[in-house]
């Protein structure tokens, strides 16, 4: 099991969080994420390696910008 970690700038909001969630969860190989508009954290946990591109495509795909933590 693999753990990254990011800081995610933009959001403001529960709505936000969930976007974030959705757009990273939909990653395969992905079993958990964690994210807070409070404190600009994501964190995705999974199977196996973590593509990094693919975590910040799919937060920027929900409308935010993300860089590793």
């Amino acid at each position: 099991m693999s753990t990254a970690k990011y800081t995610v700038t933009g959001m403001t909001c529960g709505h936000c969080e969930t976007s974030v969630r959705e757009e990273v969860g939909e990653i395969a190989g992905v079993t958990g994420v964690d994210v807070s508009a409070k404190s600009g954290e994501l964190t995705v946990t999974a199977d196996g390696p973590i593509d990094d591109q693919a975590v910040l495509a799919a937060v920027t795909e929900a409308g935010y910008s993300a860089s590793p933590a």
